[in-house]
């Protein structure tokens, strides 16, 4: 078994050599908003996982996952090739591809947090006109008490 070091690198490189082929060399117009994010590899360098994103074709559009996946599924084995000439290992590492949720995960946690400012400030806005409920003061004083002019209980 190698160490996770190795593996660590040897994802790295991986990763800048299928996202250099799908960018440059595979043709296929379903990779062309194609972005990988990440590579992991077994510490036995036989299974490397890819994690990739995919963007719309303009900033309205939604993206097309389904065919993204369809043209990474396509381009395996023209992609395992590239990798086991570009990295020189005994043993080319099989290649998976699963889509990144890692930007979508982050997308929602900028909408919560933005909700959550803004319920903030609704609150503020609120509190700075608010009025206590009752009495400006509703402690009891010595002077509410019942008894002599002087405060004490008879």
């Amino acid at each position: 078994m190698a160490d996770s070091a190795r593996a660590a690198r040897l994802a790295k490189r991986i990763s800048s050599i299928v996202a250099s082929a799908i960018g440059t060399e595979i043709k296929d117009p379903r990779l062309a908003h194609v972005t990988i994010t990440d590579a992991r590899v077994t510490n036995d360098l036989h299974d490397a996982t890819i994690f990739y994103t995919v963007m719309g074709e303009s900033i309205d559009a939604e993206p097309d996952y389904d065919a993204a996946a369809a043209g990474l599924a396509k381009a395996t084995g023209i992609l395992r090739s590239k990798v086991g000439a570009g990295t020189g290992v005994r043993f080319t590492p099989t290649l998976t591809f699963a889509l990144d949720t890692v930007p979508d995960a982050a997308r929602q946690m900028e909408e919560l947090v933005a909700r959550a400012r803004a319920n903030d400030e609704l609150v503020a806005r609120q509190a700075a006109t608010a009025t206590p409920a009752g009495e400006a003061d509703p402690y009891r004083s010595r002077d509410d008490e019942p008894g002599d002019e002087d405060g004490s209980p008879e």
